[in-house]
């Protein structure tokens, strides 16, 4: 193995000073005066100038390249004749997620790149290992789980821990990093239903965690891994243990540390007890006679990171966003002036404006920005793209957020009206979009168990937190904040606020 590494290496070293010299030489390597929207393509080495140099704003470029390509997909040629095609067509989307599903698993290459942190959980499966998962994973995501979910874990998290931290703030005056806090918040529901376990994460203190600092590592490290304009280049580090590959090892080797601690734990519990007062996933995985460490150990760690990141980046955005809007939270606290002041579940539920709100800001800024899958075997794309065999295939739900011809001329405002239509007595009521169109949760066989529970989670905290207080972000005038994206999105360095009290609903 040391020796077929070294060998490639040795190759791509000796040929890569051949290309620039013949790429300065023919003076192609220069920069235009008027930029190319679309990359430069060369022999061998790809686009592999403009991938490298918009590796810290690939994102924005990428959909960029998209808005200007007439059936927004486009081939993105690698080094040694990798492709990767990115698309936010919803045809090509549907095709991808649902009409030749078999055709785009998960694939070899993902699996790889992020076996050493996910090893084989939920989101890092294929085939029949990924069916049986989801299978024992959906008994957790009837009615019955979701009321007892809002119900307890939930109003217990919020009544008893984030309203008394948002209290204090009021009365200390001191800033909170809302984006940390509702990573917390949303920490300890997911260990609290899925586990039966209780990290006590959001605390007055905010205790530091090695297990949060680690998982945020591994989370940003294996994500560099998957953007590498050259794979080798990690492969490499991971082999001689040094640089980020070392730290990678580091804090995965933490976070293995606290799942497993999870685990051996809960089995403990299952054999001391004859039957448990309540049912967790967790339990349902280690009574199914899968309960090797290793595989309990994963699904722990993928269901931390479904349940953990994606609802707190939601409501970060969403929380910015309201308040670059008050008309919009002026009409959701209208919303909730008209429930009771402890909400009960059928409540939660019928908060049509709030939800609405909530679409519309995962739109512009969704939790998972991309999603990639690897072709099986050859294809072709509704719009006539060609994919080969092995080619990676990715939709991207952020850049089909900004599409005109999707969303209309007014795609850039934060509008949740866009989703709503009143009825006869003038209330609003909700009106979705096809999944396909918006596949914030994805769509298809694989499409997001979770996703009831997070939408009844984010507007719990939404009701309770707006009915409460007014946050405020404590930023410089003109303050712009940045979007990154790992394996889920991030608001760049926090979002620091400011919470006041909120007098009688208007």
């Amino acid at each position: 193995m040391f020796i077929q590494v070294l060998t490639l290496s040795i190759i791509f070293f000796l040929t890569l000073p051949f290309f620039f010299f013949s790429l300065i030489k023919s003076s192609r390597f220069k920069k235009p005066s008027t930029p190319n929207i679309l990359p430069k393509r060369y022999p061998l080495i790809g686009s592999y100038f403009d991938i490298k140099s918009n590796q810290s704003n690939r994102l924005e470029w990428i959909t960029r390249i998209l808005k200007n390509c007439p059936s927004a997909t486009y081939t993105l040629h690698h080094i040694l004749g990798y492709r990767q095609i990115f698309t936010a067509n919803p045809d090509n989307v549907q095709h991808i997620l649902k009409t030749r599903f078999n055709n785009y698993p998960k694939g070899e290459f993902f699996i790889n790149v992020f076996f050493d942190f996910l090893g084989n959980g939920i989101f890092n499966a294929d085939g029949e290992a990924w069916k049986f998962e989801r299978q024992v994973s959906s008994h957790e995501f009837n009615t019955r789980s979701l009321r007892k979910f809002v119900e307890t874990v939930v109003d217990a998290e919020l009544n008893d821990r984030l309203v008394p931290m948002l209290s204090g703030a009021v009365t200390g005056k001191t800033v909170l990093d809302l984006q940390d806090v509702l990573q917390r918040f949303a920490f300890d529901n997911i260990c609290k239903i899925a586990f039966g376990y209780d990290p006590e994460c959001l605390l007055p203190s905010l205790p530091q965690t090695e297990f949060a600092d680690a998982f945020e590592d591994a989370t940003h490290l294996s994500s560099e891994r998957f953007r590498a304009p050259i794979t080798l280049t990690w492969r490499i580090k991971r082999f001689f243990n040094v640089g980020s590959e070392m730290n990678l090892k580091i804090a995965i080797s933490q976070v293995r540390d606290f799942a497993k601690k999870i685990v051996r734990e809960k089995k403990q519990e299952l054999a001391t007890k004859s039957s448990l007062d309540s049912v967790d996933i967790l339990s349902r995985f280690l009574n199914s006679g899968h309960s090797d460490e290793n595989f309990t150990t994963d699904i722990v760690i993928s269901f931390i990171l479904a349940g953990r990141d994606t609802t707190s980046a939601a409501l970060t955005w969403f929380f910015w966003l309201i308040h670059k809007h008050p008309e919009v939270e002026k009409e959701i606290l209208k919303e909730i002036k008209e429930k009771s002041d402890m909400l009960v579940f059928e409540e939660v539920k019928d908060m049509a404006y709030i939800h609405a709100s909530l679409c519309e800001s995962m739109r512009l800024y969704p939790p998972v920005p991309t999603d990639s899958k690897r072709a099986v075997a050859d294809d072709v794309l509704p719009d006539g793209t060609v994919v080969k065999k092995g080619s990676v295939v990715t939709y991207a739900p952020y850049a089909m957020g900004r599409m005109e011809n999707i969303w209309g001329s007014d795609w850039e405002e934060f509008k949740p009206e866009r989703w709503l239509q009143r009825d006869e007595a003038g209330n609003w009521s909700f009106v979705g979009r096809d999944p396909y169109t918006y596949p914030v949760f994805q769509a298809g066989p694989r499409i997001c168990l979770g996703k009831e529970m997070a939408f009844l989670q984010m507007k719990r905290v939404v009701a309770g937190t707006l009915r409460r207080f007014k946050v405020v972000p404590a930023v410089e005038e003109g303050f712009q904040p940045v979007f990154v994206s790992y394996l889920t999105a991030k608001m760049k360095d926090g979002f620091p606020i400011k919470v006041e009290k909120r007098g009688k609903l208007d």
